[in-house]
């Protein structure tokens, strides 16, 4: 019963947001061309003294911050949960930047190694809340309930699960900085990059530098989870065809696994 509320939110977001996605398909028949810009830095719409373990900034990345009418509505409604975070885009351009900057070296060597920006954006999003902490989001991904309530009793980092809740996901990401469970799954990463088909088994992005890898090392230690429908949840206003609009067969399971690592 404590968790009722979320689940006739959750119910009522999905159908707003399926709503928004039909509608979206005479649009840009209508308008080919338009998109909408995700801004690259939002602030914090409303100031609160209330601390949180969790740094109190949302990241997200995408090919393009142009965008189409579901996944900026997406974007909108996210910033209505969280008028306490600031928010930040990072560019493919300013993801290598920051790694080249901020990361050890091994770490930016495999990021340069790789051929496919979601399996790019594993590592980022791994090393930027490491360093930085905060919220990472996938682009359609959509929250269920305000985030600083989601998060208000979060010792130090909340991650949630799928399928029955019996295996992690990275598409949505909270922690405080320095958290050694990240720091972890970069050196997994780095291994598996580095080594790559040396087996004689080409793992593709999902194993490489996706979920799989969280959910390795995730199980040496005890962490605070939840369901994903409690906290986070993907497509209800955008798919595949909105988010790769200007990208055809962009999204990374089009991907040969043989050609995930520069040769």
């Amino acid at each position: 019963m404590k968790n009722l509320p979320i689940m006739i939110a959750n119910r009522s977001i999905r159908l707003i947001g399926n709503l928004f996605k039909v509608l979206s398909y005479p649009f840009h028949f209508a308008f080919p061309k338009v998109r909408f810009t995700i801004p690259e830095y939002s602030p914090a719409k409303i100031r609160t003294n209330r601390k949180s373990a969790v740094t109190k900034i949302i990241w997200q990345t995408n090919f393009s911050n142009k965008s189409t009418l579901p996944v900026y509505l997406n974007y909108l409604f996210n910033r209505l949960m969280s008028l306490d975070y600031e928010y930040r885009y990072v560019s493919t351009e300013a993801r290598e930047e920051y790694l080249k900057n901020s990361a050890p070296p091994e770490v930016y060597e495999s990021y340069m190694k790789l051929t496919d920006g979601a399996a790019q954006a594993d590592i980022w999003r791994l090393a930027v809340l490491h360093k930085e902490g905060g919220v990472y989001m996938d682009i359609d991904a959509t929250l269920v309930w305000p985030l600083k309530r989601l998060l208000s009793d979060i010792e130090s980092s909340l991650f949630i699960k799928i399928k029955k809740n019996t295996e992690y996901t990275n598409y949505f990401l909270a922690t405080e900085p320095n958290n050694p469970v990240f720091k972890e799954a970069l050196e997994l990463i780095v291994d598996n990059v580095m080594n790559y088909a040396q087996d004689g088994r080409v793992k593709g992005v999902y194993d490489t530098t996706g979920p799989m890898v969280l959910n390795r090392v995730l199980k040496e230690h005890q962490v605070q989870s939840r369901d994903r429908n409690h906290v986070c949840i993907q497509g209800s206003f955008t798919n595949e065809y909105f988010q790769y609009m200007d990208k055809p067969r962009g999204k990374w399971t089009h991907l040969d696994p043989d050609d995930l690592i520069k040769k």
